[in-house]
């Protein structure tokens, strides 16, 4: 890690193993390591290199897929889409084997979630939004490089917001949609890559890469 990424490492707030801002996320976490004790069972980190143009932000780690492995986006449906697009557009290089030493890394980008720790029913509750919002404004703060976020998802949208001081209401949540924020941040929007917005045909990849390949033409259109 060169020295300009150390510092900007050390800029970036991650709650720590046993974060316990959450009270029912911390007996969720507690009950799947007893159950689990060979499961990671702890606050997901972020991925990916600190000097990224473009941070893409999830909702919060799945059960059986960041949770279980480590690596948000890993071990579930949903990374299998999500990394698959990435290396399609050269934003990820390697195999992607669905797991954190599958050898697989990522090109100017870093993925995040709102949440760090996984919710029951993958439904984070109104506070612990609220309460994990502070490690997703550090990380927009820590990150010098970035340009563009990419939000899967309204809770992630709307996180974004929040974390960027932005009033909800200010701007609207809509799949395909580039928002500027007052910073002159992007923000841009995609529905979730989840087995159920794919399964149910609300999300599809052709959509989701083409909210990719938008986002993208954004960032290399000249200023």
């Amino acid at each position: 890690m060169s020295g300009t990424a150390l510092l900007q490492s050390a800029r970036i707030n991650e709650p720590p193993r046993d974060c316990n801002l959450c009270p029912r996320l911390v007996a969720y976490r507690a009950a799947n390591r007893e159950a689990h004790p060979d499961w990671f069972n702890a606050p997901v980190a972020s991925f990916g290199p600190f000097d990224a143009s473009l941070l893409i932000v999830g909702l919060a780690p799945g059960l059986k897929g960041a949770n279980r492995t480590g690596r948000p986006f890993t071990g579930d449906h949903a990374g299998e889409l999500l990394y698959a697009t990435l290396r399609r557009f050269g934003l990820a290089a390697g195999a992607y084997r669905a797991t954190p030493d599958d050898g697989l890394t990522l090109r100017n980008c870093r993925i995040a979630n709102a949440v760090r720790c996984v919710p029951p029913a993958n439904l984070p509750e109104p506070q612990e939004i609220s309460n994990c919002n502070q490690f997703l404004a550090s990380e927009l703060q820590g990150l010098h490089n970035l340009k563009a976020v990419l939000a899967l998802g309204l809770v992630a949208h709307a996180a974004v917001l929040k974390a960027c001081g932005v009033p909800a209401t200010r701007i609207r949540f809509r799949h395909g949609a580039i928002h500027e924020l007052p910073d002159g941040l992007l923000l841009a929007d995609s529905y979730h890559v989840s087995r159920q917005n794919t399964s149910t045909g609300r999300l599809t990849a052709e959509m989701f890469a083409q909210a990719v390949t938008a986002l993208l033409r954004r960032l290399d259109a000249p200023e």
